[in-house]
């Protein structure tokens, strides 16, 4: 894509989809051939599903994730039912500094040549204690792993997107980031935080590219960050992160290119 071709006005007129429409998505077979798609938190909950299922229907899967244990075994998954070859990003996004992200960008160029897609899934979870008691190393931890970072990376690996045809940036929001919860402290701020990201690189990009930005809301769903915040629910009540896959898809795939600068809940009575 030239660098002319790159600053013009989007000219999709792709009917933008309700939010109905992507909870209930049926993703075609292969609808995602052709895509690479990078997933943060790659290593286990929905962000391994995620990367499964993006295989599954033809990506080529870029896995972030700090534990390159966790990877390995999600690449093993991956190749096991003839994906195409993934690749293994091991980083610490609590750490990782812009210069690393910036370095980042360069390998993926180099050795894929090109990005169509984020997940934003890793996150961290902090203290379920009032503000006033919050410990304020823990409070940094979360901001750096659920929004700072996620800030860092998106800009660092904008040159890319901005090759793609339609590149999608998917961020991971929650209920308390909408509705702000007593108790839920730095993890309900980081994710009002990313809505708010979302919607302002939306309101900044949406009339001179063909990027889109949006934010899923999964819902209570069966992780372990789901078991450490509410210890005493019975998980088998909770939908599983396969259960709730066809929206992620969607937003991946072409069919959603009309939709822009959404929160969209996967279960929206939770």
């Amino acid at each position: 894509m030239s660098e002319n071709s790159k600053q013009q006005p989007a000219q999709h007129s792709t009917q933008a989809l309700s939010h109905e429409d992507i909870r209930s998505f049926v993703p075609a077979d292969n609808c995602l051939d052709g895509k690479t798609i990078l997933v943060t938190g790659a290593g286990d909950g929905i962000g391994r599903i995620a990367a499964l299922t993006y295989a599954r229907y033809g990506a080529t899967v870029l896995l972030l994730g700090r534990t390159s244990s966790k990877l390995e075994y999600v690449y093993d998954e991956i190749e096991s039912f003839g994906g195409k070859q993934p690749a293994m990003l091991p980083m610490n996004l609590e750490g990782a500094t812009y210069a690393e992200m910036q370095q980042l960008e360069g390998l993926i160029n180099k050795e894929v040549g090109q990005l169509d897609g984020i997940l934003h899934n890793a996150g961290m979870l902090g203290q379920l204690t009032p503000l006033e008691m919050y410990d304020v190393d823990t409070f940094s931890q979360v901001m750096k792993v659920n929004f700072t970072a996620t800030f860092m990376l998106t800009q660092a690996l904008l040159p890319l997107l901005k090759d793609a045809d339609n590149g999608s940036i998917v961020f991971t929001s929650s209920t308390v980031g909408t509705h702000p919860r007593a108790f839920w402290g730095a993890y309900a701020l980081s994710k009002q935080a990313v809505e708010g990201m979302s919607d302002i690189f939306t309101q900044e990009t949406q009339n001179t590219t063909n990027l889109r930005f949006n934010c899923i809301n999964p819902g209570g769903t069966r992780t372990n960050m789901r078991a450490h915040a509410f210890p005493g629910e019975n998980p088998m009540s909770l939908k599983t992160p396969e259960d709730i896959m066809g929206g992620y898809v969607c937003l991946m795939s072409d069919e959603s290119i009309g939709v822009r600068g959404q929160v969209v809940a996967l279960q929206p009575k939770d």
